[in-house]
């Protein structure tokens, strides 16, 4: 707005200057028109010294207005002049005005692509962020999936091991009775062996007992382990969850349906989000747990924060 106010006032000096050296030319016109008229005196000349007096006033006044008239064009001319180098200066201004316009668009421009990458830069930083995070979580997804075949191996190796000693315990029964039969004659021996033969088999039994209680417990804690795993935890599932869970399945461990079975301490998305885990496992887990498989379980889901 300054700018444009000087322009102004620049423009005005300048058409004033233009205005005076045209009055000054056009005063110095008419001084010279009426120094070359021939005037006519009102009455005759009486006395010739007279007349030639009268003629040489008129030729001075002839030469004042031809140096009026002189420095009159001298006074347009440097009024032309001051006027030209006022244009000059007025269109160099606005050179300048332009190419200070034209350095600040440059400047924006740059500082416009400055924050731009700077934009990208954040995301990229960000993106990069988001990449490592998940590849995190995946390692220690993977590594807790080894965790828990780890586990259901030694569950396995555990469980053969136990066949195989009942195995052999039974061989040893075996013998025992043969023992037996070959001193049928000996009632008392008989009747020993008989009783510690009944022993053997409630040790048996109560160890078979123990295994199978063992085992589904483990079983229990494999089903909470792999739902858990495919749980997209809502934002409304507070810790202290604990919900019933009706499951359907088939001899192998797939799915067949799940819905929530009895009590349940969490709102309705976090009932839906615990359905969808466990139809997002496929199947549940059943190597190594054939003993106690069944095909209907009421499973309680436990939720008590990370």
């Amino acid at each position: 707005m300054a700018a444009f106010r000087a322009l102004l006032s620049e423009g005005w000096q300048n058409a004033k200057a233009l205005g005076l050296a045209v009055g000054v030319h056009v005063l110095a016109a008419a001084l010279i028109v009426l120094g070359t008229m021939n005037w006519k005196p009102v009455r005759p000349p009486q006395i010739t010294g007279m007349t030639i007096e009268a003629v040489m006033v008129d030729t001075q006044a002839l030469q004042a207005a031809r140096t009026e008239a002189r420095e009159a064009a001298e006074a347009e001319a440097r009024a032309q002049e001051a006027a030209q180098q006022r244009q000059e200066r007025l269109e160099q201004r606005q050179r300048e005005l332009a190419a200070q316009r034209e350095r600040e668009a440059e400047a924006a421009k740059v500082e416009e692509q400055r924050q731009q990458a700077e934009e990208a830069e954040r995301k990229r930083q960000a993106e990069l962020r988001l990449q490592q995070l998940r590849e995190q979580q995946e390692r220690e997804r993977q590594a807790e999936i080894e965790r828990q075949q780890k586990e259901l191996e030694d569950l396995k190796r555990q469980r053969e091991e136990a066949e195989r000693q009942r195995k052999q315990e039974e061989e040893r029964l075996k013998q025992l009775e043969q023992r037996r039969q070959e001193e049928a004659a000996k009632q008392r021996q008989a009747a020993a062996e008989a009783e510690l033969q009944r022993q053997l088999e409630a040790e048996a039994a109560a160890q078979r007992a123990q295994q199978l209680g063992t085992l589904s417990d483990q079983y229990a804690a494999a089903i909470q382990a792999q739902v858990t795993n495919n749980w997209l935890r809502p934002p409304t599932a507070q810790p202290g969850l604990r919900c019933t869970l009706s499951i359907v399945q088939i001899p192998g461990g797939e799915v067949i349906s799940a819905s929530i079975k009895g009590s349940c301490n969490g709102d309705e998305a976090t009932r839906r989000s615990l359905i969808a885990a466990v139809e997002r496992a496929g199947s549940l887990p059943y190597r190594g747990f054939e003993d106690v498989f069944q095909r209907e379980i009421d499973f309680i889901f436990r939720y008590d924060g990370d």
